[in-house]
């Protein structure tokens, strides 16, 4: 669903042997890496590394979407955002299973309609997370079973409470933003 493109007069390339891991920790990877610049000269780069995730827009029959609040430490706020989760099993597990599972885990419900919508990189500058959107309608309600270490409450908004929710500031979250653009929610 990515794709990577290079340019001579752009690309920077990785020296063999330069890496050096900097931070492991039990989600996130800090690298560093000498890399030769296109004007042959070499810089360090600093990054996250980040096994991807991905994310559901859950559309109810009546058009109103279920969005998830959690507290978000790094922010030190609690937000709303749509069901989203990493990839547990590295980049080559299946991105339409893991969105199944998050969706479950996150907010009880399943859902008989995928489509996948588009591939986002969170953060270029600095890390490698690219974000796999996805919506699912047909939904059905079941059973929530989040993480031990996640507290998540659910609610379903319609498209005229998220516009809102735009507008004023309360929903901010760049995956959430993207993906209901990319279902064309936000019209």
């Amino acid at each position: 669903m990515i794709k990577k493109f290079h340019e001579k007069e752009l690309d920077e390339i990785y020296v063999e042997g330069s890496n050096k891991e900097v931070f492991s920790g039990k989600l996130l990877h800090v690298q560093m890496d000498t890399v030769k610049l296109p004007s042959g000269s070499t810089a360090t780069r600093e990054y996250i590394r980040h096994p991807g995730a991905v994310a559901i827009v859950p559309v109810l029959d009546d058009g109103s979407i279920i969005l998830v609040k959690q507290c978000r430490y790094p922010l030190d706020t609690v937000m709303w955002e749509i069901p989203a989760g990493k990839l547990d099993h590295g980049p080559d597990e299946d991105i339409l299973e893991c969105a199944k599972r998050e969706l479950s885990e996150e907010t009880g419900y399943s859902a008989s309609k995928w489509q996948e919508l588009i591939a986002i990189a969170t953060t270029p500058g600095f890390s490698d997370e690219v974000i796999y959107l996805f919506k699912a309608e047909g939904l059905t309600s079941g059973e929530q079973h989040p993480d031990e270490d996640e507290f998540v409450a659910v609610a379903s908004f319609t498209p005229e409470e998220i516009k809102r929710m735009l507008k004023s500031g309360e929903l901010y979250d760049s995956k959430t933003i993207c993906a209901l653009y990319a279902c064309e929610l936000l019209k």
